[in-house]
């Protein structure tokens, strides 16, 4: 499975952005991840095949929303009120499992896309 990610941008804090990731195949659970300069990958939202479950990462709950589009092997990550910390190269990726928040649970991972927000 490849998995191709776009609509990253630089925006200024309280905008909104909405990431999309298209997948060459179906899979089961798709997430995204970002990692800052000098930090580890860290989760943000996750996302069950059928939709009917979803997780997010405690500093983006209430602010982000991932939904995925089955039938174009695409999920997107809605980004609202965005703050200075949210910036990092965001990451989708596509597990054959259920969600996790586990960087080493997804088996196929896209190339990234940047988000930088200014204050």
């Amino acid at each position: 499975v490849q998995l191709q990610a776009s609509g990253g941008g630089l925006v200024q804090a309280g905008a909104s952005l909405r990431l999309s990731c298209a997948a060459s195949g179906r899979t089961f659970s798709m997430a995204w991840f970002r990692q800052a300069p000098g930090k580890e990958r860290e989760f943000v939202a996750a996302i069950r095949w059928s939709g009917s479950s979803t997780t997010y990462a405690n500093s983006v709950k209430g602010r982000f929303t991932i939904s995925r589009d089955n039938a174009k092997n695409t999920v997107y990550l809605q980004m609202n009120n965005l703050k200075p910390e949210d910036t990092a190269v965001y990451y989708c990726a596509a597990s054959g499992r259920g969600p996790s928040s586990e960087v080493g649970d997804y088996d196929y991972w896209g190339q990234g896309t940047q988000v930088t927000v200014s204050s």
